[in-house]
């Protein structure tokens, strides 16, 4: 019974360590590096069908989906009936909290 309990605790201790990094609130100020190297040139042009940096009305409904949705589709990719996301940018590189401050820095710049 011990080792059932332990186990649980194990378990519950893993996943409660997942979900608060899944949580954490990215940084707006260091994405824009990762914005600037990796994704500028989509989102400042609409290539791809890309929503513009600074295009309020294109990316409300996309910050309404809330920030943990917009920063997975950007790491797995995502394309929907305007265009598409290719994971991490194209650039596989990218670390997912390089992807997840990048997301934050276009949100923050497009409300």
């Amino acid at each position: 019974m011990s080792r059932f309990v332990s186990a649980a605790f194990c378990a519950l201790f893993v996943f409660s360590m997942n979900s608060a990094a899944a949580n954490a609130a990215y940084n707006a100020s260091a994405g824009k590096a990762t914005y600037d190297a990796s994704c500028v040139t989509c989102h400042k042009t609409g290539m791809m069908g890309a929503p513009k940096t600074g295009d309020k009305a294109a990316w409300a409904p996309r910050i309404a989906q809330g920030e943990a949705l917009l920063v997975s589709k950007s790491i797995k990719g995502f394309t929907g009936k305007k265009g598409m996301m290719p994971a991490k940018g194209g650039n596989p590189k990218l670390t997912d909290a390089q992807v997840g401050n990048a997301v934050a820095y276009l949100v923050q710049q497009s409300k």
